[in-house]
Parts: C-alpha cells; structure tokens; sequence
C-alpha cells in the first residue's frame, strides 16, 4: 500500500506518454530508449551472440504463454535463467588466501631442501605453517557451508504460462519471454516487461531501498529481485541469468578483494622486507656457513655441504615469524567459533579484527536499521460521532485481517480486533497507482440514511438493510491527496485535516485517511462497474471509482518498525567515538525520521544524494557535515563508502539488499542480515544469522581482544625475527657456524613462543584500538634483538676463546641454555602485569627447558651434550646480564609509548576507562 510519506519514488517517475501519441525517443516507453525493455532483450540477445530472435506477439503470451517448440529453441540457445551459484566464496578463493603467501613460498623451500637431504626430524618447523593453512581453511570453509545451506532453503519454485497452461517450473529453467505469473507473496525472478496487471505492487527495497510499494501497469518494467505486495500480473521476460540488473550488481561486486587486516597487512610488510632481504641474506648465510665447515672446496670434495645446508635451513626458518601468523590464524579461528555460538557467521577470518579499527559505520535504513515491515503509529478521529468512530474502529479490523492486506493494512490487526460482524458486499483491492483500497457493507441500493439514520451511527439495524447501521455503506482507505478532494468537507475542515497530514508526513510518518460514503458510485454499485473486477489487463482504474460525498473519519498515521536493538547499539558505537552515516535509497525525510528515532541527532531532513556534488573535494565535504542519506542509488553508496576511504576512514558497511552489494564489498567490513539477499551475503566478510543488531558490540570486543593480544605478541615474534636475522648475518660473517640446528631452534621457539603465547592470545582484553602496531611493535623488538645477538655471541665467543676441548654440541646446547633463558624474560616482560596463572604458564616454561636438557630421550633427539661447568655457568650468566638489558628496554618502551584505556564493555553504552 503506498500512502503519504515524505515521498515516493512513483512522484518522481516520468510518465508514459498520453494515449495515442507516440512517445520520445528519449521517453524510457520508446523502444530505442536504453532503458526500455525492448532494448534491454536485444543487447542481452546481443552479449549472448545470438542474432535477433522474433519477439513473440504479447497478445499471444497472455493467453497462452509459449509453445513448446519455443521453449526448446531457447533452452537450445541457452537463454536460461541459470543465475551464477556464488551464494558463497568458492574453495579455490579461499585455498589462494592461506596458501599463496610469501611465507609458506620460504618455508616451502627450506622444507624441500632439508626432504632432499632425508633429515626428516627436521622438518618440525613445518609444523606451523600447515597447521595455520589448515585452521584458516576449515574455519572459512565451514562458513562458507553454512551459507550455502542456507541459500539452498530460498529457492521457491515460479510459475509460468505455457501452451496455454500455468505450471510450476525451477528458476532455472525459466527462458527468454516466457511469461511468468506473478502473485503476492512471489519473488520476481528474472527481469521482464509487464504484459498484464491486477493491483499489482511490487517491493523494490532489496534493489533501491526506496521502501514503498511500486505499481505496474503493462508495459512497465520489472527488475528479478522484487517482491510482489499486492495482487497479481503475468511479465514477459526480457533478460535472464546473468544479464538480470540483480545479477549483474552482484556479479561485479564478488570480484576479489582481499581483506584490509593490519595484523595480516603487517605480517605481509615483514614478508616484504624478509623477501627483498632473503636472497642476498640467504647467499650470506648459505658462503658463511660453507667456510665454517673449512671452505667451498673442502665441503665439495669431503661432503660437507649438508652441515651448510641445514644450518642455513634453521638460521632462515627462524628469520619467518611464522608463529605470529599461526597465532593470528588461531585467535581469529577462536573467535569466529565464539561468535557463531552467537549467530554471528565469520566469512573472512580477519572480520573479525576489522570491526575493531573501524571508525565509521554506514547503515542502510530498510531490513537494517528497520526491520522492513511497517506498524501502526496513531490515529486521530475526524469526526466527533462516537458511534461513527467505533463503527470506523471495526472497519479497520476488517482491513486488517484481510487475507489480501498489504504490509500497511496489516498493520492495522493489531489495534483493531473487533470485526464486524457482517460480511462484506464489495470491495476494491489496493492498488499503488490507485492509492487506495474499499470495502462496502450492506447493499448499495439501500442507503442508510433513507430510514433517517446517518452512516455508521450505532444505534441498531435498519429492518429492510440486512447489516446494522453501524458499518453500513462504502468506507475507503488511503492516501490523503487522492481521497480529500472527493469529500464534502469544508474548506475549514479540510484545510484542518491537511494541516494534520502536514505535520505527520514533516515527521516521517506515513499518513492515510479513512472516508465513509452511503452514495454509490453509480446505481446498483457502491466503487462502478463489477465493484472492483477489472478486464485481464488490469485496467482497473477506468472501471473502479470513488463513492460520491466522502465524509473523512480517521486520520491514521503509521511507521517502519525500528529494530528493538538498534538504539542501543548505536549508542554504543557513538561511545566508541564511531561515526554513523545512515545511507538509504529511501525519501531523505524518511530516512532522518528512523534516524531520530534510533537516537540520532538529526534536524532537518536528511541529505538528498541526487545534489552530491561530483568533484571528490566537495563530496568528501558533504560525507564529513551530514550523517544522513537519501535517494542513494547503489553505485553512490560504493563512492560513498570510497570516499570516505580516500579521507582515511576505516568503513564498516551493513546491508541486506542487493542494493547494498557493491557497498558491502567496497568497504572495510561488509555485514549483512541474515535476511538478507543471498547474494549481499555472498560478498560479505559477516553475516549477522538472526539479523540483531546488538551482535555487534560482541564483534567489536572479539576484535579488540584479537588485536590487543597480537601487539603483545608481537612483540615477541618480532624480537625473535630480529635476532634470528641478526644471527643468520653476523654468524656468517664471522664463518662461524650456526649455534642450533632446526630441530633445537624449533623447540627453544616452542618454550619461549609457540607453547605460552597459545594461552596468551586468548586472554580477554578490552583496550582500544590505536593504529601503528607494527611500529611499536618494531621499536621494542630491534634493540631487544640486538641484545639476545649479544648475549648468544657472548656465549659462542666464550666457547671458542676460553673454554677448553669443548665440543659443537656442547656449543649448541650452551647456545640454547642462554637463548631460551632470554626469551623467557622476553616472554615475562609483554605478559604483564602477571597473574597466578601467567606466573605459573612461565615458571612451567622453566620446567620444560630443565626437563628437554635432562631427559635422556630428549637428549638424544635434540642432539644436546651437556656443557662443562664453566661453560654452563657462563652460560647461565650471560643469560642473567642479557635479562637486566632487556628489562631495561622495556621500561624504557613502556614510558614511551602512549597506550588508548579500555574500552566499554560490551553491551553497554558508557566507555569503561581504566588508567
């Protein structure tokens, strides 16, 4: 039902040329026109490669569909409406982000070197790199599983008319001009032309936002993707598959991208740098730990160039911060698995990261913000006759319980519960074009006010009437501006009425009025010929009219639910210092009317998009001084949302439209509703399942806990890169060897990294996001590398110069006594402060480092030789002087950096700042 808002898309539109005149060739009812139907099958024909095809006369589709000599032809051609099945990220797609990354491209050739070579307990330090691969992949995987589940649950069958027959066939399997029938309730599942139209409505949000009903007439287009609202039609299709408007944005916008993760962004900026550095570096370490073994020539003559081979394999294995990576893939695994526990679906494991950085959140009104169905706002008497009011009160309890309501009229079940008694005489369905709808009691040749009793004046039953006076007569329903003219009431009493309509629809209501009249339109019809019925091309508003002397009764204003959730949650975001731009294809009045209402301060009416200038200057301008959007197209919300990229905004986007996709996939963080189009929920990085708004806080704590713990983390990994790149260097440079084969500098990182940090990654953490990780991160991790450098050449130094008879495995395990004892104290300065639990998880890394240097089995796997007295306290003392330094890095580190407090806990709209 379409009803007095702050506007509509059907005020705008052209209108078809008068009849009998031909219309302009820039008219879009000119066939020549681009956007005429005619002219969309001939390019659509035109991108298949098939020459012109007849067009089969309408006449003949509208009585008997096509034969089936045409339908093959079609079939033949494959002019099907076979729709691309993206209803998710494909496998491959996510197969290429886990796997084709620069590290795994290094690990993979140290892993092939040291398989050449058949050392194969070795190639622990594997372990990592295929474990991340394989968390990642499942985690995205079983989402994608999920979607396409639940996209198999959306696929109703459509029906067409063929060889003069109605029958029910897949999507699939509808061709070009077929002739589909349309009834309320349908998805429009290809686009067409309408051949024929009984009240027919159709809801275009999914692909506009424009919220109110359309109404088609023949020969007006119809795009796949609407909703049919009210009555019925039969369309002509003009262009399937792949070439339908819904297709094609939904087909540009899966186009990949990949996700803009500071956490993988970093992890990508150290693979860069360790690339550009690995070849000659490699080259480095690969000379020098050939001339530790005794030089070129004596390696190749005696063998030896397997020791080379495998020192070099640890000093660049160790130089990969691999564990980072696995790390980061496990925390966003952890957390998608503990927001699908709360109907939040994790498309793109960095999602969850994202949220946390985002500073600006662009909202989509209808199905976002709204839940997409309207609901009974208020209502004021226009009449001061009790009984007429409540005879009016149970005629609305009629419109609302009629199995044909629209969404608006459906509205009105809920207030009005008390149904007349009798049943109807006639009645007149809504029509959008029409914007109204009737019904009569009673029978139009007896009028009530014959036996001396007004209309709907309750005190009792006319004898010869057959209904009670109460409700006796035509009462009609609908827009203001189409049913005031037609009543007898005073200029001061209509100007009144209009003056109420005025201050409803300036607070973004939509505004109807319900007359009653006890004069027919003609003799022996209350609403003119066949009271309703109309020819098979619905024509029905030159047959159907108004009843004479309307007398208004009620003034009835209604609205777009609000989602319970939405006020809350964006209170929350504007904690957070978020900004919100509400974004919305709907009428700017409109959409600033469910902004103000979620909490919003907007005055005025929102901006119109239609006046957004085109220089980016002066559209950024315009994005940075509004917050609310209107008659937003779809392309516009994907420039929106890139401009405010461009001024350095992180966007999250939300959507459930096929309008929305393009935004969706242009911004940081794309979310959808989990009632949303299939296809916006294919492109998107989230799904909210159960489309409540207030799973958003939880994201945002998720994604703050992520991050914060991956700094910390980081921390260490990259003081561990550091000293491994340092020691691959000056190792070589020296013509020293290597101080650990892979399989110990494997487990001095299981001790110092890879065992603690599991535990460390999950701990919540609230504190606020604040840009530049990496370089913190950097800033703790050189110089705490350039320590740990010294210390281990200190001990090597000691082993070579003052020891005596000491042997290479003696030197290697004094090297990991000292290396583990540093980066244990590394590993006690970024988990502070302490806990019981954070003592206990360190003391028990003490454990295992005595436990991996006493038990035999370990002994002999790890090739450990304990070392002699003097160079084991040597050693332990070296490792004691490198922990005051490293101590003191950090406290220095801690007074430089400026760190942002916690933040509000989840759910809660006030920050929760901690010093």
């Amino acid at each position: 039902m379409v009803e007095t808002t702050a506007g509509s898309a059907s005020e705008e539109a052209g209108r078809p040329a008068a009849a009998g005149r031909p219309p302009h060739p820039d008219h879009p009812d000119h066939p020549d026109h681009p956007d005429h139907p005619d002219h969309q099958r001939h390019r659509h024909l035109h991108r298949r490669g098939h020459a012109p095809l007849a067009r089969p006369d309408d006449e003949a589709l509208r009585t008997v569909g096509l034969d089936g000599a045409a339908v093959a032809l079609r079939e033949e051609k494959h002019l099907v409406n076979r729709q691309p099945r993206d209803t998710s990220r494909s496998i491959w797609t996510i197969l290429r982000v886990h796997i084709l990354t620069l590290f795994n491209l290094a690990i993979a050739a140290c892993a092939a070197s040291i398989i050449v070579l058949g050392r194969w307990f070795d190639l622990v330090f594997c372990l990592a790199a295929v474990a991340n691969v394989v968390i990642g992949v499942i985690q995205e995987y079983s989402a994608k599983r999920k979607l396409d589940a639940i996209a198999l649950l959306h696929q109703d069958a459509s029906h067409v008319l063929r060889d003069g027959a109605e029958r029910p066939v897949r999507i699939e399997e509808i061709v070009l001009d077929d002739a589909v029938v349309l009834r309320r309730g349908d998805q429009v599942p290809a686009d067409g032309v309408v051949l024929s139209a009984d009240g027919l409505d159709l809801d275009e949000s999914m692909l506009t936002g424009e919220a109110d009903a359309v109404g088609k007439r023949p020969g007006d287009p119809v795009l796949s993707g609407s909703a049919v609202l009210a009555g019925t039609g039969l369309v002509r299709v003009t262009a399937v598959g792949p070439d339908s408007h819904a297709s094609q944005l939904a087909i540009e916008a899966r186009r990949f991208a990949k996700v803009p993760s500071e956490l993988r962004g970093a992890l990508d900026t150290v693979a860069k740098w360790l690339t550009i550095a690995l070849v000659p570096v490699v080259a480095l370490i690969v000379n020098g730990q050939v001339q530790a073994v005794g030089g070129w020539a004596y390696a190749l003559e005696h063998g030896a160039i397997e020791p080379a081979v495998v020192a070099s394999v640890a000093a660049i294995t160790s130089m990969i911060p691999q564990g980072l990576a696995l790390m980061t893939t496990i925390s966003f695994a952890v957390a998608a698995l503990k927001l699908a526990r709360e109907e939040v679906l994790i498309q793109e494991q960095p999602a969850v990261e994202i949220l946390a950085r985002v500073d600006t959140v662009c909202l989509d009104k209808t199905g976002t913000l709204t839940e997409g169905r309207i609901v009974f706002d208020g209502s004021t008497h226009l009449t001061g006759d009790p009984g007429r009011q409540r005879a009016g009160g149970r005629v609305l309890a009629w419109f609302g319980a009629d199995p044909n309501a629209n969404p608006t009229a459906l509205a009105l079940a809920a207030p009005f519960t008390d149904l007349p008694a009798e049943a109807p005489t006639a009645r007149v369905a809504f029509s959008s074009e029409r914007r109204w709808s009737a019904v009569a009691f009673g029978s139009p040749d007896h009028r009530p006010q014959d036996s001396g009793h007004p209309v709907g004046h309750d005190d009792g039953a006319h004898p010869g009437a057959g209904v009670t006076d109460a409700v006796a007569g035509a009462w009609v329903l609908g827009a203001p501006e189409a049913l005031l003219p037609a009543t007898g009431a005073g200029d001061g009493d209509r100007a009144r009425i209009e003056e109420l309509c005025a201050e409803t629809t300036s607070r973004g209501l939509r505004t109807m009025v319900l007359c009653v009249s006890s004069r027919p339109a003609r003799a022996g019809s209350w609403f003119g010929d066949g009271d309703g019925g109309g020819d098979s091309d619905g024509d029905r508003a030159a047959v159907v009219v108004l009843p004479g002397e309307l007398e208004p009764v009620a003034l009835l204003t209604f609205r777009e639910k609000v989602r319970d959730d939405a006020r809350d949650t964006l209170a929350y975001f504007r904690a957070q210092d978020v900004q919100l731009k509400v974004i919305s294809g709907d009428h700017p009045r409109t959409v600033a009317a469910v902004a103000r209402e979620v909490g919003m301060d907007v005055t005025g009416d929102g901006y119109d998009a239609r006046d957004l200038p085109e220089d980016p200057g002066e559209r950024r301008a315009v994005l940075d001084g509004h917050s609310v959007f209107g008659r937003v197209s779809p392309e516009q919300k994907k420039g929106m949302v890139a401009a405010l990229q461009e001024a350095g905004h992180v966007v999250a986007m939300t959507g459930d439209g096929i309008n929305d996709a393009l935004a969706l996939k242009t911004a940081d963080l794309g979310i959808a509703m989990g009632n949303g189009a299939p296809a916006t929920k294919a492109v998107s990085r989230m799904v909210l399942l159960d489309s409540r708004f207030s799973r958003l806080p939880r994201v945002l704590a998720e994604g703050r806990q992520v991050i914060a713990n991956m700094e910390q983390l980081a921390h260490l990994y990259l003081t561990k890169t550091a000293y491994a790149v340092l020691f691959g260097v000056v190792f070589s440079v020296l013509a020293w060897q290597y101080p650990l084969l892979p399989r110990q500098a494997s487990t001095v990182d299981f001790l110092m990294i890879g065992l603690p940090t599991f535990f460390l990654a999950l701990v919540p953490n609230q504190r606020r996001y604040v840009p530049g990780f990496l370089g913190r991160a950097l800033r703790f991790a050189l110089p705490s590398g350039v320590v740990i450098l010294a210390g281990l050449l200190a001990v090597n130094g000691a082993a070579r110069w003052f020891a005596e008879e000491v042997t290479v495995r003696q030197v290697q395990t004094a090297s990991v006594i000292t290396l583990t004892l540093m980066g244990l104290w590394v590993l006690n300065l970024i988990s502070r402060p302490m806990t019981r639990w954070k003592l206990a998880l360190v003391a028990s890394m003490y454990v295992l480092l005595m436990l991996v240097l006493l038990v035999p089995a370990s002994r002999a796997f790890h090739q450990f030789e304990l070392p002699s007295p003097g160079l084991g306290v040597t050693a332990v003392a070296i490792g004691a002087v490198a922990c005051l330094l490293l101590e003191g890095i950090h406290q220095l580190h801690r007074h430089r950096q400026v760190l942002a407090p916690a933040g509000a806990a989840p759910g809660s709209s006030r920050p929760n700042v901690t010093p």
